[in-house]
């Protein structure tokens, strides 16, 4: 049997992704390795000689044939990064993005003087927003939302790999449907300090235009913010008063087209300080707003 050392089977899984178009074909090939090797750079560089198994090496080539085939490398090892914590992803969710860190970093701004603030987010996915929150800011607690109960439970299992699921309660709701949230009419007006949210805002018809990696293997209800993109923007802006306390922050990641439009949808509600943030790519890629004190 011919066994094949570490070197030989990182060239072999970096070829097939090379000849299938895969852009980072290199350092993917090399992430699938360490994922299914266990073993670091520092290791491969000392030790790139060393033969691997043929269970370990037809466990490899089958996740590359799966890369080739542009399903997201998160999606085979069901790691992502963010804001420095790991997250469970799969099919079901959304992968955390890098571009998303500038929203939690804003938040993490504006509440830098509540001791225990009240987080609400909405549309929260794999829950990387709302727990990113929860980890670096000790005292704080929150709900997140979505319609997805697939979703729900990709973001309760990050919530107990990363030990806060008693911070966070996770919430199945259209926006603001649930009786959750409508047992709240007619109470004392306002829980949150913080109002967030990274909602679906691609365009219906630029969805088709996406790369394939998002385009077909992304859920669909997660990019689809309907015929303009901005219907998740009216629709949580236009109840957004009655859930955030006075002096409270809505924050929205956007899309880096569409800056104006949130803008003017949270001055017409009646938002002061309102801004948008940039991203590190220097693009459009956070709106934010304040409840009147």
């Amino acid at each position: 049997m011919n066994m094949r050392t570490l070197e030989a089977l990182l060239k072999e899984g970096t070829g097939i992704l090379e000849k299938s178009g895969i852009k980072e074909a290199g350092l993917d090939a090399w992430l699938l390795l360490e994922y299914k090797t266990e073993k670091n750079r520092a290791y491969y560089f000392a030790h790139s000689d060393e033969t691997v198994s043929e269970d370990t090496a037809e466990d490899y080539l089958r996740l590359i044939t799966s890369r080739a085939q542009h399903i997201p490398l998160q999606h085979l090892t069901h790691q992502a990064f963010f804001m420095g914590y790991e997250f469970y992803v799969d099919e079901h969710v959304l992968i955390p993005r890098q571009d998303t860190e500038t929203l939690v970093e804003t938040a993490l701004e504006v509440m830098k003087d509540s001791e225990c603030p009240e987080i609400l987010d909405m549309c929260t996915g794999s829950g990387c927003i709302l727990l990113s929150l929860l980890k670096e800011k000790p005292g704080s607690s929150g709900v997140g939302a979505d319609i997805s109960p697939e979703a729900l439970l990709v973001a309760r299992r990050n919530a107990r790999s990363l030990g806060i699921e008693e911070k966070a309660k996770f919430v199945e709701s259209d926006t603001f449907s649930a009786p959750f949230f409508q047992e709240k009419d007619g109470k004392e007006a306002g829980k949150y300090d913080i109002l967030i949210s990274n909602p679906p805002y691609i365009p219906t018809e630029e969805i088709e235009g996406l790369m394939e990696e998002v385009r077909m293997h992304d859920p669909k209800g997660a990019l689809d913010g309907r015929e303009d993109g901005l219907f998740f923007y009216r629709s949580i802006t236009g109840q957004a008063c009655r859930y955030l306390k006075k002096g409270g922050w809505l924050l929205y990641e956007i899309g880096c087209g569409q800056g104006s439009a949130v803008s003017e949808l949270l001055r017409a509600s009646g938002f002061t300080a309102v801004e948008i943030r940039k991203d590190l790519a220097g693009l459009d890629r956070v709106v934010l707003g304040r409840m009147p004190l």
